[in-house]
């Protein structure tokens, strides 16, 4: 399962790096491969050990955020490990 997600801090004013900052830590410590960039959050992994990590990222948030906003979409995909990394190579190799 390949799960991409935005946490947005709400009621914190324009700057949010140090908020985003606590929920990116939580990701990678969880120890799943993991992927940041400025939009979105990507983590891999089995149903049990993707959400409660989405969870404690949300929580770290809500701990100096009065208000969370949470984005999340999910390619569940029996069977796949590595999807992260083999739908980029997939796509690079069509894109030479």
């Amino acid at each position: 399962m390949i799960v991409a997600f935005s946490i947005t801090p709400l009621g914190v004013g324009e700057g949010v790096a140090e908020p985003v900052a606590r929920a990116v830590k939580v990701v990678r410590e969880s120890g799943l491969p993991n992927r940041t960039d400025a939009m979105f959050t990507t983590v891999e992994g089995e149903w049990d050990e993707v959400m409660p990590v989405i969870k404690a990222a949300v929580d770290a948030v809500a701990e100096v955020a009065p208000r969370v906003s949470l984005v999340l979409k999910a390619d569940l995909r029996e069977g796949v490990t590595d999807g992260m990394t083999s739908k980029i190579e997939s796509l690079e190799q069509h894109l030479r």
